[in-house]
């Protein structure tokens, strides 16, 4: 730990720097806010520090997703919490300091929403052992350490399943995939998604699109260029597009309202997050349950039983899923539910690369 000026110093920093910032900011310091009661209602003290990645609590998809997770904590086990949203571009150092100012306000749990805190994780953990960290989606040496946890997803399973959906809803046999960032976890889903509208038509065209290349990852926070790949892929023929691109998903459901066309969410049940005027268009989502993995990370804590290492939510898990929200799969649901038993049994190994 610092030495007690410093800690004072940089507690005050983060108060008037932090909180003067809105969570949607990409321009320059990151947020934070805080909440929950003084004590853990199901035993031990619990204080949180969550960073969330570019886009923040509000971007109707991933990060929003751990919010949940967040808010179901605060509620059940009486946690206090601190946020803060990481900014575009931002040096490996910023990040840092971001979860060592969550430590030296008192943080005994830090959770770094996203693959881009792997570096930080793995060195703030290295030096605060007393605290317990995880991180969403890596599991790579870089983060890892015996106070983390890394939690991370089948991606492909879930994606394997909309994909399937995508196929067999399609007219035009042509459908797309909006990527936020062309990095090995998006073509995660990319691979799913390939590999399950495949199954389902073999015949079927799909065609990608990723909006930037690390290590600018504004493709996740950018409805606008969302928005514009999704236009090129509904003019070259696609009827239905699914994005993992997180923020930027927003843009890719106006292009779909404005084509007459579908679209398929991602991370959340987007039919129930997305604004009102795009739900329609949504066919289903790919449910990634970044929720129940921040909850359960939260509670295993409160319970003294803190989970370290890595720790995988695939279907057989119930971490990923489709949704049925809207009932635009209910006649095809049987065939999804088949796919979904085979995967878990085994019986189809889903690729995770394209």
């Amino acid at each position: 730990m610092r030495h007690a000026t410093k800690v004072a110093a940089v507690v005050a920093a983060a108060a008037l720097g932090l909180a003067a910032c809105s969570s949607n900011d990409t321009s320059g310091s990151s947020s934070t806010s805080a909440g929950g009661s003084s004590s853990a209602a199901a035993g031990k003290k619990i204080v949180v520090g969550i960073a969330y990645g570019v886009g923040g609590r509000g971007d109707q998809s991933f990060n929003a997703s751990a919010a949940v997770g967040l808010d179901k904590a605060k509620a059940d086990l009486g946690i206090t919490y601190k946020e803060a949203t990481q900014v575009n571009g931002e040096s490996e150092a910023a990040t840092e300091e971001r979860l060592q100012q969550f430590v030296d306000a008192g943080a005994t749990h830090v959770i770094g929403v996203g693959f881009a805190y792997a570096k930080a994780i793995g060195a703030v953990a290295k030096a605060n052992p007393e605290v317990h960290f995880a991180i969403i989606d890596d599991a790579s040496a870089d983060s890892a350490g015996p106070n983390v946890a890394q939690l991370t997803f089948a991606e492909e399973q879930g994606s394997f399943l909309v994909g399937a959906a995508a196929a067999l809803k399609s007219k035009t046999n042509t459908v797309g995939f909006v990527g936020g960032v062309a990095t090995d976890l998006i073509k995660k889903f990319e691979a799913g998604y390939i590999a399950g509208a495949k199954a389902a038509n073999p015949s079927i065209v799909v065609k990608s699109q990723y909006l930037s290349q690390p290590p600018d990852f504004s493709g996740f926070n950018d409805p606008a260029k969302g928005k514009t790949a999704a236009e090129g892929l509904y003019q070259g023929g696609a009827d239905v597009v699914y994005h993992a691109a997180g923020g930027s998903g927003s843009g890719v459901f106006t292009a779909a309202k404005a084509a007459g066309k579908l679209a398929i969410g991602v991370d959340s049940d987007q039919a129930l997050t997305a604004t009102p005027d795009v739900r329609d268009v949504i066919l289903t989502s790919m449910i990634k349950k970044v929720d129940v993995a921040v909850y359960d990370f939260l509670k295993s804590g409160s319970e003294g039983k803190d989970i370290t290492g890595n720790k995988v939510y695939d279907l057989k898990a119930g971490g990923v899923d489709y949704a049925t929200t809207g009932g635009k799969v209910d006649d095809i649901k049987a065939k999804l539910d088949d796919y979904k038993a085979k995967i878990i049994s085994g019986q189809i190994t889903v690729p995770t690369k394209p």
